[in-house]
C-alpha cells in the first residue's frame, strides 16, 4: 500500500502552478492586449459669441434656418444640408397656418421631384387640355391670379413653372400637378408623403395652388421649404432669370420680387383672406470674403406695410447679429484620458475653427465620439467634436496632446484583473 506523502503532493501543485504562471498567465499578461483608457469629458474655457436674437414679429407665424457659410459666388447647400441644420429663431404662432401660395413652391418642388429636368436636354412639351384651360377660365373668373393658356398649346416644363412660380398661376400649378401624376387627388397624396418623407410633416396640402385653407404649414417647415426651392438649381435658376414673355410672347408679372435692396431673395410672396399676407424668402448678409444665407418664412402678416416693417428689422438685426463666431480653438482639450497604470493624456482640437454666421442663441453642449484605444502616439486622431454655430454644426478632429506609452512587464505580470479583463474583452 502507497503511503500518502505530503511534500510530494505539495511539489506536484507548485510544478503545476509554475507551469501555468509560465505557459498561460504569463503570456496573458505579457503578451495580450492592453485595457483600454478610461475618458472623463471636460469643457475648455473656449470664448464663445455671445447669442444675438433676430428680431421676428410676435404676429402670424416665422422662423428663419441658416444655411451653410458660403464665398459670394458659390452656390447654396443642398436639401439634405438644409435639413440637417436647427432653426435660429421662430416667432409667433408655431402651430400650422394657411400657407397661399407657399403650397406653389411645395407643387414645383414634387413636380420636379417626379419629372425632374436635366440641363442641356429637350425638355417636355406639355399640350394644354380642355381641363387646363377651363382651370383658367375659373380662376380669372374668380379673381385669382393666372397666366393665360389655350387649348392646344405646347408649353415646356420650365415654362409652366415659370408660370407658376414667378407669376403665381393657379391655373399652371393645377396643370402642373395633373400633368406629372394624372389627376389633382394623385397629386395631393404624393405631396404629402413628400412633405412627410422631408422632414417637414407639421406642414400639408389640400390642393396645388394653396387656396384651399387646409394647406397649411408651420413657419419652420416652410423656412426649411424655402431653403431647399433656394437649393433647387431649376427653381434658383428661374428666381435668378426670370421670365419676361413666355409662350406667346405673352408677359408674366414677378410675384416673387420684395426688397431686393435688402439683401432678400423672394421665393414666393402671395395673399389669401385665411393666410393673410405670406413671404418664403432667402436673404445674405456679406463681409469682406464672407457670407451668411439663411432662408425664412414669415406667414399670417395682415398686410404688406407689415411685412416690409417686419423683413426691414429682420436684416437691421441680421446685420448687427452675423460675424465671424469663435467655436472650436486649437489646442482645447474636451476629454482627459487615464489609464490603469498611470498615464495620462488629453484630447484636443487639432486645428482651429470658426465660422461667419449668427449665434441667434447660446450654443449647446458639445458632442464628442471617440475611438477605443489603449496607447498612442501624440498627434494621433482620436475621435471629433461637434459643437452647434449659427444653427449649423462644426466638427473637429480631436488628437492626443501627448503620448501615452504601454506599461512595463513589470506592471502587466503584477496586474491580473484588468489584463486579464482585457483578454476577455477581446476575445468576446
Amino acid at each position: 500500500m502507497t503511503r500518502f506523502r505530503p511534500g510530494r503532493l505539495i511539489g506536484i501543485t507548485v510544478g503545476a502552478l509554475a507551469i501555468l504562471l509560465i505557459g498561460v498567465y504569463g503570456p496573458a499578461t505579457l503578451l495580450g492586449p492592453l485595457p483600454d483608457v478610461s475618458a472623463t469629458r471636460v469643457t475648455p474655457a473656449a470664448a464663445t459669441a455671445s447669442p444675438f436674437p433676430p428680431v421676428l414679429p410676435d404676429r402670424g407665424g416665422s422662423a428663419i434656418v441658416a444655411q451653410e457659410t458660403v464665398a459670394p459666388g458659390e452656390t447654396t447647400p443642398d436639401a439634405a444640408a438644409i435639413k440637417a441644420t436647427i432653426p435660429l429663431a421662430v416667432g409667433g404662432v408655431t402651430d400650422a397656418l394657411p400657407m397661399a401660395a407657399a403650397a406653389k413652391i411645395v407643387t414645383a418642388l414634387v413636380v420636379l421631384d417626379a419629372k425632374p429636368l436635366t440641363a442641356g436636354t429637350a425638355e417636355p412639351k406639355i399640350p394644354i387640355t380642355a381641363a387646363d384651360y377651363q382651370d383658367y377660365v375659373d380662376y380669372e373668373n374668380s379673381g385669382a391670379r393666372t397666366v393665360v393658356v389655350f387649348p392646344g398649346e405646347l408649353w415646356t416644363e420650365t415654362e409652366l413653372l415659370q408660370a407658376m412660380v414667378l407669376g403665381s398661376s393657379n391655373n399652371h400649378a393645377d396643370t402642373l400637378a395633373r400633368w406629372a401624376f394624372g389627376s389633382l387627388d394623385a397629386y395631393v397624396e404624393a405631396a404629402n408623403t413628400w412633405l412627410a418623407a422631408h422632414g417637414l410633416a407639421g406642414s400639408t396640402v389640400a390642393d396645388a395652388t394653396g387656396l384651399h385653407d387646409a394647406s397649411a404649414g408651420t413657419a419652420t417647415d416652410l423656412a426649411f421649404l424655402a431653403g431647399m426651392a433656394a437649393a433647387d438649381p431649376v427653381i434658383s435658376a428661374l428666381l435668378a432669370n426670370p421670365a419676361s414673355a413666355l409662350v406667346g410672347q405673352r408677359g408674366v408679372d414677378n410675384t416673387t420680387a420684395y426688397l431686393p435692396d435688402e439683401g432678400i431673395t423672394g421665393i414666393s410672396r402671395s395673399y389669401t383672406d385665411a393666410a393673410g399676407v405670406c413671404f418664403l424668402f432667402t436673404a445674405r448678409i456679406e463681409s469682406g470674403e464672407s457670407a451668411f444665407t439663411f432662408s425664412g418664412a414669415l406667414i399670417g402678416e395682415p398686410d404688406y406695410d407689415s411685412l416690409s416693417a417686419d423683413l426691414t428689422a429682420l436684416m437691421e438685426s441680421a446685420r448687427a447679429g452675423v460675424s465671424e463666431l469663435p467655436v472650436l480653438a486649437k489646442g482645447d482639450a474636451f476629454v482627459q484620458f487615464t489609464t490603469p497604470w498611470g498615464a495620462t493624456s488629453a484630447g484636443t482640437v487639432r486645428a482651429s475653427k470658426t465660422r461667419f454666421g449668427w449665434q441667434a442663441q447660446a450654443p449647446g453642449a458639445a458632442t464628442v465620439t471617440l475611438d477605443s484605444f489603449s496607447t498612442g502616439r501624440a498627434g494621433r486622431t482620436i475621435g471629433r467634436v461637434s459643437v452647434e454655430a449659427g444653427g449649423i454644426p462644426v466638427s473637429a478632429p480631436l488628437v492626443l496632446d501627448r503620448t501615452i506609452s504601454a506599461p512595463g512587464p513589470g506592471w502587466r505580470l503584477l496586474n491580473p484583473v484588468p489584463m486579464i479583463t482585457a483578454l476577455i474583452a477581446a476575445n468576446r
